[in-house]
Parts: C-alpha cells; structure tokens; sequence
C-alpha cells in the first residue's frame, strides 16, 4: 500500500509539473490514459488516481465524452479563486493598489532597455484598443501591460501573488472599464516614469488611477 501511494505521488508530481511549466497549457487537452500510463511508467489505475487527485485539486476538469482537460495551472490560484468569488470590486482594486504600486515602483528600478521597449508596445496597443472601443481587447491589453509590469520589477514573491489574482484581476479591469464614470486613462506617464526610472512618479501614477477608481484622494 505504501509502496502504491508513492506511485501515485510520483505521478501527481509529475502531471503538476508538466501542467505548471506550460507544457500542458490552459485550455489543453492532456493525453488519454493509456499514453499517459507509458509516459508515467505506472499502471492505468495509478494514472486514474492521480489524475482525480488533480481533478479535486482543480487543477484539471473531465468532460464527458471528450477527454481530460487544464483548467488551471495553479492549485494557489484556485484556492483564492473559491476564496475571493464573492469580493466586491472595491476589494479588488484596493489590492491591486497595493501590488500594482510596489510592482511600478520597483520596475522603475529594474527595467532593462528590452522591458521599456515591451511595455511601450503593450502601451500603445493598449491605446489601440481604447480608441477602437473593443472591449475585450481593452480588457486583456490592460491586463498584458500591468503583468508585464509585475513581471518587470523582478519580485517573484509579488509576481507570483499578482499571477495567482489574474482572475479577479480581469474581471476588475472589465468592470471597471464598463463603469460609466470610467475616464480616459492613457497610461503614458506611468510607463515613462519606469523607462526614467522614476520610482516615486511610477508609484505616484498607480496610485491616482486606482484611487480615482475607488473615490479617494491619491496621498
């Protein structure tokens, strides 16, 4: 028995691994029993076990008929997903102000040529999409220049917490955007305060939107 349950955590270990590491992304079908049976080296009820273990996890989701698929590549992301589904949206951006003026302040510090060259591309296609009205390209822009964001300032702890929030995050931004006091906001100071390098003018900038959002005065 002792030996069978080690098997089945190798097995778990692995399929998380192959799931965390984007080799099985989002979305994806993974490899029916008997194929993943060869690739583990186990039998097909150790696969079966291991494969609900991820299914009660939430990490994968069964379809009748079709097959096994990804549904999240973060057990931590479900977790706060099923915490956080009922959160007003003010919680929301009250967190986002917390991480996203941490996250500019310190990318100011420790962009590289490359990182400013990408978010002033993710700026303007965010523009694009502003101007054209496309709602959900609008919504998944803002989202790709604020990860970028997060990602630039090299903090994995805050990145990892900021990617485990994606959810509520894009579900804020969209919300936000359909608000009807939703005013233009470019984005163009913030991302020249992090190409200068300018921590406190990137914080600062954070700091408005998001308090505009919520109806406070920015400190």
């Amino acid at each position: 028995m002792t030996r069978r349950t080690g098997l089945i955590d190798a097995a778990v270990h692995r399929l998380r691994s192959q799931i965390g590491s984007g080799e099985w992304p989002v979305g994806s079908r993974i490899p029916a029993e008997p194929a993943l049976a060869e690739f583990l080296g186990v039998g097909r009820n150790t696969v079966r076990e291991a494969v609900q273990s991820l299914v009660h996890a939430g990490l994968l989701v069964r379809r009748q008929g079709s097959g096994t698929y990804v549904l999240s590549a973060s057990e931590l992301a479900v977790t706060f997903g099923r915490e956080i589904a009922d959160a007003r949206q003010r919680d929301v951006v009250e967190v986002r102000r917390s991480l996203e003026v941490e996250a500019a302040r310190l990318a100011a510090r420790r962009r590289t040529d490359t990182d400013v060259a990408l978010l002033r591309r993710l700026r303007d296609e965010r523009a694009a999409a502003y101007r054209e009205g496309d709602l959900d390209r609008m919504v998944s822009t803002d989202l790709d220049l604020h990860r970028t964001i997060a990602i630039t300032a090299r903090n994995p702890v805050l990145l990892s917490l900021y990617e485990n929030l994606l959810d509520a995050i894009t579900d804020n931004i969209r919300f936000n955007f359909t608000a009807p006091e939703h005013g233009d906001d470019s984005h163009d100071d913030l991302v020249d305060a992090i190409a200068n390098g300018d921590a406190a003018m990137a914080a600062r900038e954070v700091t408005t939107y998001l308090s505009e959002l919520l109806g406070d005065h920015a400190d």
